[in-house]
């Protein structure tokens, strides 16, 4: 089947991200450039809200299935017209049954195509008894109810208790805001659209696009005016507060939103070393650098043997993501226990690493987008435990549902003066 349609690129979509493990933004950045307008934006938003809703998808089709086990592509199938007739509300029942069995039809599924047609008719029917059993999922199975991982739920609750918990898988499945971060080395004429918002952290350069918005097409993009960010990732740099004429490392730094910023911080004045250990990254960095002109930046790569000392350095290691469930929708099914625990040992050893590079007198600003205290506050106390010369001078975390952003963790550590 040549994929035409939004629903037809969606379901193909749906398919490749079950079959292999690269992320949904990065299949459906191939997919979309084939779809304009209205089409483009209900099969990102089809993608998207199945990956979201997965569990809860699953378990309505087993409650009209006695839960017998689907064929891949019936179920994919069920999935995408179930998740039309129950959270798109601006697509009539009716519409979502017919346009999914006509997309059956067209993909030769056999007597299937009465099968899925039954199952979403019922479903249609029964569909305000079908809500209100969903509905009292949240008390007794939040973790269907909200579609994510039983594990991490009842990670979260015994860590916030069960109203913050609810209040960050609500969070979760919605829509991520696009924010861009104006660029003051490359200042535009006019500034780039969008809605001037203010964070402690981040109170001049911020700036809510609409929600239909593609940062990229938007003007000023190419010429640098503009990096597209969320308001989170700058609680480091102005944790960092890095200055003009000063040397800065910045550890993990691809694809180059920390460092560009810190970059801009110093009003292009100084020298910033950036590394990541991956070249592909590495290109990414030295665009956007490029894009931005940035040039007081050096990009080599992590494995070049860096022994000079910097004023700061900023360690923003590899994390679990769980701050940015919301953007990274598929990671929800992706991350397993097992994952935290190699995690933290790549971390342990970044920041040993960072140490090494701190001036007497300097600045070491560890950070994530990971909500678990063993990635961000018992990391830091281990490190100062073994690191007696450093001393904690402030660290943030921010939660989603409190602070209306992506979550975060930063933490400031000064070296003692010689």
């Amino acid at each position: 089947m040549a994929a035409k349609t939004p629903r037809e690129i969606a379901l193909r979509t749906l398919r490749r991200w079950e079959q292999g493990d690269t992320h949904a933004a990065t299949l459906l950045s191939g997919a979309l450039p084939a779809l304009e307008g209205r089409d483009r934006a209900l099969c990102q938003e089809l993608v998207y809200g199945v990956i979201r809703r997965r569990a809860a998808l699953d378990w309505l089709i087993e409650q009209r299935t006695d839960g017998r086990r689907q064929p891949s592509l019936v179920k994919a199938l069920l999935r995408l017209g179930l998740y039309q007739i129950f959270w798109l509300d601006r697509i009539p029942g009716h519409a979502a049954v017919n346009e999914t069995v006509a997309l059956a039809h067209r993909c030769d599924v056999g007597r299937a195509i009465g099968f899925i047609n039954a199952v979403l008719r019922q479903s249609l029917r029964e569909a305000d008894a079908m809500r209100a059993a969903l509905e009292a999922l949240r008390e007794t199975h939040p973790a269907i109810a909200h579609s994510q991982p039983d594990w991490l739920v009842r990670r979260w609750q015994a860590q916030w208790g069960k109203t913050d918990t609810i209040a960050l898988l609500e969070w979760n499945n919605q829509p991520a805001d696009n924010y861009i971060r104006l660029n003051c080395i490359r200042p535009h004429s006019p500034k780039p659209e969008g809605e001037p918002v203010k964070f402690e952290w981040a109170k001049k350069s911020i700036r809510r696009l609409s929600p239909n918005s593609i940062p990229t097409t938007l003007p000023g993009f190419a010429e640098g005016a503009f990096y597209i960010q969320d308001p989170s990732t700058l609680l480091a740099v102005d944790m960092l507060n890095p200055r003009p004429g000063e040397a800065v490392l910045d550890l993990c730094a691809a694809p180059g939103g920390k460092t560009t910023a810190i970059a801009a911080r110093m009003k292009n004045d100084g020298r910033v070393v950036a590394t990541d250990i991956r070249e592909d990254r590495l290109k990414q960095l030295r665009e956007n650098c490029a894009r931005l002109g940035t040039d007081c930046v050096e990009v080599m790569p992590l494995g070049t043997d860096v022994r000079e000392k910097f004023d700061r350095v900023l360690a923003d290691v590899p994390c679990s993501n769980t701050g940015v469930m919301r953007r990274r929708v598929d990671l929800r099914w992706r991350l397993q226990p097992r994952d935290l625990q190699a995690t933290t040992k790549i971390q342990c050893e970044i920041l040993r690493q960072a140490a090494r590079n701190v001036k007497p007198g300097g600045l070491l600003v560890y950070s994530t987008c990971s909500l678990e205290p063993e990635e961000n506050e018992q990391m830091v106390k281990a490190f100062l435990k073994r690191n007696r010369a450093f001393d904690l001078e402030t660290e943030r975390a921010l939660l989603p549902w409190r602070d209306g952003v992506d979550g975060a963790y930063a933490a400031a550590l000064r070296l003692a003066p010689a």
